[in-house]
């Protein structure tokens, strides 16, 4: 029984498997698709992902079920929750740009396993979410047309009550759909070009909005006769807040997309800078107007804004507003289509995904097979699905994708830069290392051992420490822990501090309702993890990090990368189990895939050396001595070139 268990070597060999990173390429500018999008294209692109649908329906809804208008400060809390997460992309689509997103983030900081699991989830998350926008365009536009088109195709065609089907196939949705993977297959300028000018028309009825929307105002809309500013407290806004964090979801499109960017390392930080603060600007004014036009508790919440018109007499200007709605729909679209067949090239590129997902067209140079294969998939569950059960799917893989990220950041800037020092030139000698201080020739006397002591101290702290090492201020007191591989200390501490949060969240979220926790033992659960986090931070910010680089650095680190960690994961944990449950199977599905496939045709796993298998034969002579014969086992057809057949050593004892 006994030999059927894996030795420890091999779980060892196994595990590295899993937490192999990617190697990157000496020159990362180097890609096969077309480096033609310029810091306007991608800001555009984030603008198009972000101020979607929402805009036009999140904030009613928001405004009268949840916050009222204090909707606004739900918007602005949600726009710096966001930040941390869009810093933490800005970083890393500077400094690795490469398609891929969340995904490739990942591979080349965390593992090759914790990757594909955030790639497989954004796969689905993007597939969702485009179905999902493709049916509310249709919606919206049957709405406009009194429903004739959904009357029309439930008489003629029939409809369905199957369970998780849709009650009619929507042909609208699943034509527009096919509609916009033709246009994503001519290339990413054509493709910015259309969001170009969806994203134009949307301005300008968002502009439109503004202007007519403070013309409008009425401020006895906030008075305490209406229910005040904040009728439902703190906790609404809160609530609030967790609802709006949904609208700024878009942004990866920019990092997905910087593979693709003309100077990535300048244009992708600011194109998420830009497009970040101008859609928080957008919900936020958006919201005022809207709260201040009609009384928060009137609202509709399907269409708000166009509703608020009609009841102030301006009929003719929903008409407009409906217009905008479906121009930030195509561009939340376009965004999807673009980004999902990038992310899946990136994962066929490393071996983790079927191959033929790598191929990009000579000419478009776009991976076409990624993009009509992906198409049809979402035209199809826009077709038969009922979607509104899977939206809720969305936000879990966001939020892991961004608490991964959150935390590869953390990582990779405790490690070591990995610069390839030339090699000297034959025959040359080494050049010497400057002295400092006195010369050769010079002598210095120091009279006393405290003099000697304090020489001692001067030269330690002017030794240079790699990112990763123990601060020399730190060593006197954490010195145990100069002994660990520079920045093998971060990382435990990373898991530690990750460890940490979900417990601290899972009791602020279950302590009181699901658990049922007595007072004394939830706030002493609180004060022990929140040590714990709050230690897992200390030591990692007692450690050296990367300074100096060309490229664009969050502020803050490791503080801002951590609050952003602690904010996804309590998002995630206030989500409902029947997402978690759908979530469980989704990543049953991705390992499965994993270990059928990604794990055997892995570029990393090309890139292993193959261990030489050795026997060795012992020989007992009389006399006790003891000779040891080592010999490669080499393939009988192929012997090694130059070599003999066996190498013999001879070891007396």
């Amino acid at each position: 029984m006994a030999r059927w268990l894996p030795r420890s070597a091999d779980l060892t060999r196994f595990c590295q498997k899993l937490n192999r990173v990617k190697t990157l390429e000496d020159d990362m500018m180097e890609t096969s698709f077309n480096r033609c999008l310029s810091t306007i294209d991608l800001t555009l692109l984030g603008i198009g992902g972000m101020v979607g649908s929402g805009l036009y329906v999140l904030t009613g809804t928001v405004a009268k079920e949840i916050a009222g208008p204090a909707v606004i400060v739900s918007f602005i809390i949600a726009g710096f929750a966001s930040l941390l997460a869009a810093l933490c992309y800005a970083e890393f689509g500077a400094r690795v740009p490469k398609t891929g997103s969340a995904y490739m983030f990942t591979y080349v900081s965390v593992g090759e396993i914790w990757a594909f699991l955030i790639g497989w989830n954004v796969l689905l998350e993007y597939m969702i979410g485009g179905a999902a926008v493709a049916r509310a365009w249709s919606g919206y536009l049957d709405s406009i047309f009194n429903h004739k088109i959904k009357n029309f195709t439930e008489t003629h065609v029939g409809a369905w009550q199957v369970p998780f089907l849709a009650h009619y196939p929507d042909f609208l949705a699943a034509a527009i759909l096919l509609v916009a993977t033709a246009f994503i297959s001519f290339g990413a300028k054509v493709s910015s070009w259309l969001n170009h000018v969806f994203s134009a028309i949307s301005m300008g009825v968002i502009l439109f909005i503004l202007i007519m929307g403070f013309v409008l105002a009425q401020p006895k809309n906030w008075s305490v006769q209406e229910g005040g500013f904040a009728p439902y407290g703190l906790s609404g806004i809160m609530a609030g807040t967790a609802t709006c964090f949904y609208a700024f979801v878009g942004f990866d499109v920019i990092a997905a997309s910087s593979e693709e960017a003309r100077n990535p390392q300048r244009a992708v930080p600011r194109a998420i800078a830009f497009s970040l603060g101008l859609a928080t600007g957008a919900y936020i004014l958006v919201s005022v107007v809207l709260t201040l036009m009609v009384p928060w508790h009137t609202l509709d919440p399907d269409s708000a804004l166009a509703d608020a018109f009609y009841r102030r007499g301006y009929a003719w200007a929903g008409f407009l507003v409906a217009a905008g709605s479906i121009c930030a729909m195509n561009t939340v679209l376009l965004s999807n289509l673009f980004s999902l067949p990038r992310i899946v090239y990136a994962m066929a590129e490393d071996g983790l995904f079927f191959q033929v997902f790598s191929r990009v067209h000579p000419r478009t140079q776009v991976p076409v097979v990624g993009i009509v294969v992906f198409g049809l998939l979402m035209a199809l569950l826009a077709l038969v699905f009922d979607l509104e059960a899977l939206v809720q799917f969305l936000s879990i893989g966001t939020l892991l994708a961004y608490t991964f990220v959150a935390a590869s950041i953390i990582v990779l800037r405790f490690q070591q830069q990995k610069v390839d020092a030339p090699a000297p030139a034959a025959g040359s000698q080494p050049s010497p290392e400057p002295r400092e201080g006195p010369s050769a020739g010079e002598l210095k006397e120091y009279e006393s051992f405290s003099d000697k002591l304090q020489l001692v101290d001067r030269d330690k702290s002017k030794e240079h420490r790699e990112p990763g090492q123990l601060k020399a201020a730190f060593e006197p007191y954490l010195e145990f822990l100069s002994d660990f591989y520079p920045g093998e200390v971060v990382t435990v501490a990373v898991v530690t501090l990750m460890v940490s949060a979900v417990c601290l969240c899972s009791i602020l979220v279950f302590g009181n309702t699901h658990l049922h926790l007595p007072t004394w033992s939830y706030s002493l659960l609180l004060v022990l993890f929140s040590l714990g986090f709050l230690l897992s931070l200390l030591l990692i910010w007692a450690h050296e990090q990367q300074h100096g680089t060309q490229t664009f650095q969050i502020p803050l680190v490791p503080l801002s990368p951590a609050l952003s960690i602690v904010l996804n994961i309590y998002l995630m944990l206030k989500l409902s189990y029947m997402t978690w449950l759908r979530f469980a199977v989704w990543l049953l599905l991705g390992l499965l895939v994993y270990f059928g496939y990604g794990i055997w045709h892995s570029k990393e796993n090309l890139r292993e050396p193959r261990p030489q298998r050795v026997s060795a034969r012992y020989v007992v002579f009389p006399s006790g001595s003891l000779e040891e014969r080592v010999q490669a086992v080499q393939p009988s057809s192929q012997p090694a070139a130059g070599l003999p057949d066996t190498d013999t050593e001879d070891c007396k004892r």
